[in-house]
């Protein structure tokens, strides 16, 4: 029974060896389109965070003036804190950013003004002086 067990556990661990050289595959970049709809998907995710946030504020106001009113009822002198107002988000509208050629975004641009030339009158004989074999 022991070298079933053995060949088992070899089978196992080939197996989750395998799965694991997958996993780590490289995928290949995302296309443009792909690319945007992540974008838009992030920018409906934040959306959905600051309605989510300005649902608690309203919650939050409406438990606040149920505890103030049943508080004045009871008789205890209760002051109002100051709050921020709570913020409506709005319906969510996505503008995808504009696509600016390369030029225009200032890929081929040098990163800076040069400030010397690039050349120096030393000769290129002197700066890298040819080895004898």
């Amino acid at each position: 029974m022991k070298p079933f067990v053995g060949l088992v556990r070899l089978v196992g661990l080939t197996l989750l060896a395998s799965a694991t050289g997958a996993a780590v595959a490289k995928l290949p970049p995302p296309s443009d389109e792909a690319k945007a709809k992540a974008a838009e998907a992030a920018a409906k995710t934040a959306w959905s965070n600051k309605v989510a946030d300005y649902q608690l504020c309203k919650a939050m106001d409406k438990v606040a003036a149920t505890y103030q009113a049943e508080a004045r009822k009871a008789g205890k002198d209760v002051k109002p804190s100051a709050t921020p107002s709570c913020a409506d988000p709005g319906a969510f509208v996505y503008t995808p950013p504009e696509a600016k050629p390369l030029e225009a975004a200032g890929a081929h641009s040098p990163p800076g003004t040069a400030t010397s030339p690039p050349s120096t009158k030393v000769p290129a004989a002197e700066q890298n002086p040819a080895k004898k074999s």
